[in-house]
Order: structure tokens, then sequence, then C-alpha cells
């Protein structure tokens, strides 16, 4: 009769362990991509077996911050999304969303190559790819964005941009909150500068991020 209630304290320290695990790993790998497992379980407070106990080798950890990453950006297109505003509000409103789970995941793109594959770091980001495109298309209709470059192809651009400024963050160089990449990414999508901040401004006080 005890032993059920003697599995509930494991299973939460179980629980407890495997986040504590991811969130070491997040931060370790976006300092540094080669960072060990055993350095890892050491900097998570667990021994070695206990990280092996939850991920049984690199792939299988890098797999479940890909999939963490995948539900966070999923939760965050959910008030990101707005159809029902100008474009170049709705652009706003999505990138101030948007730069946290950026900042906290910027690391996929950096192992994509080596570890995850492009194929699958495509497939977490393809809702919010899809998202900035339609952004981009509307307010290409309406007049607000220029038609130098198809909505796709820009959209790649201002993506190749946040994970540049992103960068920038990681190293130092740059300090924001997502308000600064904001406005210069209207600029970029054709919104002059002036108008860029005063939309900026207007839509911050709105913004919910998921953490």
């Amino acid at each position: 009769m005890t032993k059920p209630v003697a599995r509930e304290p494991q299973r939460r320290n179980s629980r407890s362990n495997r986040a504590r695990i991811l969130e070491t790993a997040r931060r370790e790998l976006g300092h540094n991509p080669d960072v060990t497992l055993e350095e890892l379980a050491r900097a998570s407070g667990v021994v070695r077996r206990t990280l092996f106990g939850h991920f049984p080798g690199r792939a299988a950890l890098l797999e479940a911050l890909a999939e963490e990453a995948s539900e966070t950006l999923c939760k965050v297109l959910e008030t990101a999304s707005r159809p029902e505003e100008p474009a170049e509000r709705a652009l706003a409103h999505f990138v101030r969303c948007i730069w946290p789970v950026g900042d906290r995941y910027r690391l996929l793109l950096a192992l994509a190559r080596r570890d995850l594959g492009v194929e699958r770091v495509a497939e977490i980001l393809a809702p919010a790819r899809a998202e900035v495109t339609s952004i981009l298309e509307r307010g290409r209709r309406d007049g607000v964005f220029h038609g130098q470059l198809p909505p796709a192809v820009l959209s790649a651009g201002l993506e190749a941009m946040h994970w540049a400024l992103l960068e920038q963050v990681n190293t130092g160089a740059l300090e924001d909150d997502g308000t600064r990449t904001a406005v210069v990414t209207l600029i970029a999508a054709g919104v002059p500068e002036e108008r860029a901040i005063e939309v900026v401004e207007a839509v911050t006080p709105d913004t919910t991020v998921v953490e």
C-alpha cells in the first residue's frame, strides 16, 4: 500500500532532474555548442548516470530540446498572430512576441547542420516562417511594405537578420528586448523609420510573451 506514495516523490524528482538538465543544456550549448554530456551533467548538478538515464546520448538530448522549442513556438504563435491588425502592426507584434523564443533557442540553428539537421530545424520554424510570409504578402498588397523581393524571400532575409542580431546579444555587443529589432524589421520591410518607431511603440504594451 505504501509503494505508490513512495514512487510519487521519485517521479517528481525525476521530472525535476530532466527539466534542470534541459535548462542547463539550453544555456551551456548557447555558449559552447561543443560542450560534452559529462560537462552538462556536472553543470546540472546530477551524476552522469542520471543524465544518461533521461537522455541516452547527445542526439536524444538535442531532440528533446528541439521538441521543447517546437512546443514553445506553437504557444507563442497563438498570441503572436494578429490577422485582424494592419500588416505593419501585425509584423511588429510578431517580432516582439517571438524575440524571447528566438533568444532561448538560437542554438538550434547553430546545431542544425552538425546535429539536428537542417530539415528538423526547418520543420520547427515552418509555422513562424509561414506567418511572417503571410504578413508580408498582406502588407505588400496594402502598399505598406516594398515589393522589391517576393514575400517568402524577404521573410528569409529578415529571419537571417534576426539570428545575426541574436548572436550579437549573445556576445554582449547588443542589448535588446526585441523593440529595436522590431523597428529595424519594419524598416527593412519598407516602413519609414519614424513610422516604424511609432508602430512599435504602439504595439509593445499589448505584447504577451510566453516563457
